[in-house]
């Protein structure tokens, strides 16, 4: 219950409306009426009429009775003081009445002109605005960090991201599956290294290529082979015999000699005279005879006897001095 309700269910009482009819009841011998008498006065004065005659000063007797003094029998009124009452309602009101009475004598009691003290305005950076020494900035500083470090601990890594995987997004928004990129970048680096590798094969000749797959068999081979070699050595001396040299006197005498008209990949060869060049590659066995060139190879290989020649013949004239 409200207080004001409280207040004005208990202490205030409106007078009911006058009845159209009017009950008069019979009075008993000796009722003449209301009395009001002094604070002094300890009840109801029968004999008022003939104290009211006698002495002026007397109280006044009332010979009319009110509506609300017929009829609350009971006297609202409690002495201050007095033990708490039992109503529940009347106990809560009363003690927030005395809340507020503290409150108001609280501040009453607060002294105006005290002086207040106002905290100055702090910066971004969690420092007091205002002259100040070094020290005072270094606590500031150092108890800004600690109030942060503390919320960051508090509000956890789900929070503050940290230690969470980076999630990128592409020009329109949408989430780049990291994984999925890695795969494919990788296989586009694997395509491209072995089409460089292709077209690097591609521009050896055959020769360089029969030379590349020889040198992996020896390699393979060189596994099973001592780390010493000597001059009964069936395999190394094959490979010896195997190779050929213009100015062998002996090459007549080999049996196991590679066809003529054939060259290292087994491709057939031009049977015949050729101009020859600096590779040392011959022409195949369709050519025609004709030397379409632009006469470099002729050129080069005249450059190069006539340095030997002026050499050897520095050399002589040095030997005849």
């Amino acid at each position: 219950m409200a207080l004001a309700d409280y207040l004005a269910k208990t202490y205030l009482s409106a007078d009911p409306k006058p009845s159209s009819k009017s009950k008069k009841r019979k009075r008993k011998p000796g009722e003449s009426g209301l009395t009001i008498a002094d604070d002094d006065a300890r009840g109801w004065d029968t004999n008022t009429n003939n104290n009211n005659k006698d002495n002026e000063d007397g109280p006044l007797t009332v010979n009319s009775t009110t509506a609300s003094f017929r009829r609350n029998k009971t006297s609202s009124w409690r002495t201050i003081g007095a033990p708490a009452p039992s109503n529940t309602d009347q106990a809560a009101a009363d003690a927030l009445i005395a809340s507020a009475a503290a409150d108001q004598s609280a501040l009453i009691a607060a002294d105006d002109d005290a002086p207040s003290v106002i905290e100055p305005p702090k910066m971004e950076s969690g420092a007091h605005a205002g002259l100040q020494s070094a020290a005072q900035v270094t606590a500031a500083l150092a108890k800004r960090n600690a109030e942060e470090r503390k919320r960051f601990d508090a509000e956890g890594d789900a929070h503050s991201g940290r230690n969470s995987e980076t999630i990128y997004r592409d020009a329109s928004g949408r989430i780049i599956n990291v994984a999925m990129k890695r795969a494919e970048a990788r296989r586009e680096a694997e395509a491209l290294a072995a089409k460089k590798e292709a077209e690097i094969e591609a521009q050896k000749g055959d020769v360089q290529v029969a030379q590349v797959q020889r040198k992996k068999e020896e390699l393979k081979e060189a596994k099973y082979m001592g780390v010493a070699r000597y001059s009964d050595d069936e395999a190394l001396n094959e490979e010896l015999k195997s190779q050929e040299r213009w100015n062998d006197p002996a090459a007549g005498f080999l049996e196991n000699k590679r066809e003529e008209g054939r060259s290292v990949s087994g491709k057939q060869l031009y049977k015949g005279a050729s101009m020859p060049n600096r590779y040392g590659i011959m022409p195949g066995y369709r050519w025609d005879g004709v030397d379409r060139g632009n006469g470099f190879e002729k050129e080069w290989f005249g450059v190069r006897n006539r340095r030997a020649n002026v050499r050897d013949l520095e050399y002589a004239w040095q030997m005849d001095e």
